[in-house]
């Protein structure tokens, strides 16, 4: 509409972003510079362009100056360009006509010298207005939503996100890869700071998954193959065998108890080795679903076939027990997927100076919370491996965290954790318990009066790395005892202190197989190795691929109470995208210029989003534009120059260039 006879009218407007920018650019200058530009009718600088007054003075400038082009020269781009784009769309001009400029980041943020940053601004103006002035019409393209969501992992996280989806209405697949939900919160006594019981807490949503009528939960099951893009994703899940049909168990643990191994004899994962468990088994009391499983390393009829099958006689009419039961895979469709795939916790055995898998009575946390667990394996009772009752017990924390040897992150739960086991170990046995840290960090919602409420138990905090755990016993009272070697840094001596017992505060990692499982759903992670947010701020629960988000301490280490509204985020991120209906795909996406193109498939490997293929009757590439996501890896690589991309086309880069060489 403001085309009249092919001619450009350029507006040009330079952001101070307060002192942002103002402090090191002149930004009067820049504008009365890019005025002198040519194609430019109007330029001018703003205090602070994002505003609603600055956006309404680009919307004033196009109407009155016929602008059809719009240079914005501001922060990043990925901060603020939908805002400018929205705000000359509603003045009538294609948002794609408008172009930013980093000049806070990229110039006032990274500069000292005030003339040096001006100049370098207004060279960056000029190829931006150059560029712009190539600027094609580009409109957005729309995808429908399949209102179905897919959550990996069975979690708190993943159970909370669950529900809130399912009761609002849509359908749910949760897919866990152990034979119950519940996660790791399963494992726990108490949750600080209040010591509520957590299984109180998580059973009844355990449960409200297992009933309700819009989940589908499929335990013991991997997501095998994820195809498609946002909206209409296409997921393989595989279903690994029980040897017991779920539809038929009603898990009364007859079967268990017929078992021809009388006495447990192996080694049971739930409660980490510390109990032992049957062939057959179901991992706790309360799990969901109350099904059993039956491991086929272990069970007789597997390793041999000549077992006197006792179990299936104890199940009955029932038939639940199949020892035919073959892998399955189940084919779904979603529209959008949310991860809470949660963690690991760190391997002490990495450091070997704390004992830990040399002395017996080394412990780690989670093994500490099965020990004071009313149904672990001692039944509540704490009872060290060579089966004294502890009188003193040293916990000490940061086990894997904050160090540059293994992680240099902060657990962020550790702290805490500490001080309820320090509470529950005291409540048990009424030992006497010292706490080694670094520092106390309790920056929560009662966190500072929970440390208080462990400081008037009488516990004791020595501020000190603790330098090793040994059973050399230099006087008779360290006879018998683990020895605890630590730097007293408030007293500023080193202190030696027997104790029965040694709880190490290991830290939390990312799960062991998290990178392949970002490849398999193609999203980044951050160096630590958890999977990477959009945004630390404005998107933490989104990833860069779209339709996809992150609940949990798959993102980070998390309490529980951060892990439960982060879950609620991105239950809210998936259905505000399924209510919508439809979701924008940007159009700075890759395309062929057919004529050009020779078919040597160069680019197909060369894209970390699968979004090309190949038309092996016209033998020409093809992008998929919904799965394309305009990062430009095939335009580099194509040998013929057929790939292209909108919004980076080769004539608005060279003009780019130029305008930031030319000095005319």
């Amino acid at each position: 509409m403001f085309e009249q006879n092919g001619s450009v009218r350029i507006g040009v407007y330079i952001c101070q972003c307060g002192t942002n920018i103002a402090a090191t650019v002149d930004c009067r200058a820049v504008a009365e510079a890019a005025a002198e530009f040519p194609a430019v009718v109007v330029s001018r600088d703003y205090k602070y362009m994002c505003s609603d007054p600055g956006q309404s003075l680009i919307q004033q400038d196009i109407k009155e100056h016929q602008l059809n082009r719009v240079v914005v020269a501001s922060c990043s781009p990925h901060l603020h360009e939908e805002t400018f784009r929205k705000a000359v769309a509603v003045a009538g001009l294609n948002s794609f006509y408008m172009q930013m400029v980093n000049i806070r980041e990229h110039v006032s943020w990274v500069h000292a010298n005030r003339k040096a940053a001006t100049l370098k601004s207004i060279d960056l103006v000029r190829a931006a207005v150059r560029r712009v002035a190539r600027h094609r019409p580009l409109e957005r393209g729309r995808v429908n939503i399949h209102p179905d969501v897919l959550i990996v992992g069975g979690g708190i996280a993943g159970i909370h996100a669950a529900l809130t989806l399912a009761n609002a209405g849509k359908k749910v697949y949760l897919v866990e890869r152990e034979a119950t939900i519940g996660g790791h919160m399963a494992k726990f006594d108490k949750t600080f700071p209040t010591l509520d019981c957590a299984a109180c807490i998580l059973t009844p949503k355990m449960t409200a998954v297992k009933n309700h009528p819009n989940i589908t939960l499929w335990t013991y099951s991997d997501v095998s193959r994820v195809d498609g893009y946002v909206g209409n994703y296409k997921v393989q899940v595989t279903r690994r065998p029980r040897y017991i049909d779920e539809d038929l168990c009603v898990g009364c643990m007859e079967c268990i108890e017929a078992c021809v191994f009388k006495q447990p004899k192996f080694s049971d994962e739930f409660n980490l080795g510390l109990g032992k468990r049957k062939p057959i088994y179901i991992p706790f009391p309360q799990a969901v679903p109350p099904v059993a499983v039956i491991d086929p390393e272990q069970c007789i009829q597997f390793k041999s076939g000549k077992c006197k099958k006792t179990c299936v006689e104890a199940c009955g009419d029932r038939k639940a027990i199949n020892f035919g039961q073959q892998e399955e895979t189940r084919e779904i469709e979603v529209g959008t997927i949310i991860m809470s795939t949660g963690f690991k916790t760190f391997d002490p055995q990495r450091i070997p100076y704390y004992g830990y898998g040399h002395y017996p009575n080394v412990y780690t946390a989670l093994e500490v919370e099965r020990l004071v667990n009313a149904s672990g394996p001692t039944g509540g009772e704490v009872i060290c491996r060579d089966g004294r009752k502890p009188k003193t017990v040293g916990i000490v924390h940061c086990v894997g965290s904050r160090d540059e040897r293994t992680n240099r992150w902060c657990s962020r739960v550790c702290c805490m954790y500490s001080l309820k086991l320090a509470h529950l170990v005291k409540e048990h046995t009424g030992a006497e318990i010292f706490n080694f840290y670094i520092d106390i960090r309790t920056p929560g919602k009662g966190f500072e009066e929970f440390f208080q409420k462990l400081l008037n138990e009488g516990v004791h905090f020595i501020r000190g790395r603790v330098a090793e755990v040994t059973d050399w016993a230099l006087d008779p009272s360290e006879e018998n005892k683990l020895v605890i070697r630590v730097e007293d840094t408030l007293s500023a001596f080193v202190r030696r202190i027997p104790v029965d017992m040694v709880v190490l505060s290991t830290a939390l990692e990312p799960q062991e197989d998290a990178q392949d499982v970002r490849r398999l759903f193609n999203i980044g992670c951050s160096t630590e190795g958890f999977f990477m947010e959009r945004h630390p701020k404005l998107a933490p629960v989104s990833t860069f691929t779209d339709g996809i988000f992150l609940a949990g301490c798959c993102q980070g280490p998390r309490d529980i109470p951060d892990t439960v509204a982060q879950a609620g985020a991105a239950a809210a991120e998936a259905l505000a995208l399924i209510d919508a209906g439809h979701v924008e795909i940007e159009p700075n996406t890759a395309f062929v210029n057919e004529d050009e193109c020779c078919g040597c498939r160069t680019c197909i490997p060369m894209c970390p989003y699968s979004a090309i293929t190949v038309n092996e009757i016209r033998r020409i590439a093809m992008v998929n534009p919904v799965l394309c996501k305009g990062c430009g890896t095939c335009v580099a690589a194509c040998p013929s120059g057929a790939m292209q991309q909108n919004l980076f086309e080769d004539e608005e880069i060279f003009e780019e260039i130029n305008g930031v060489l030319s000095y005319a």
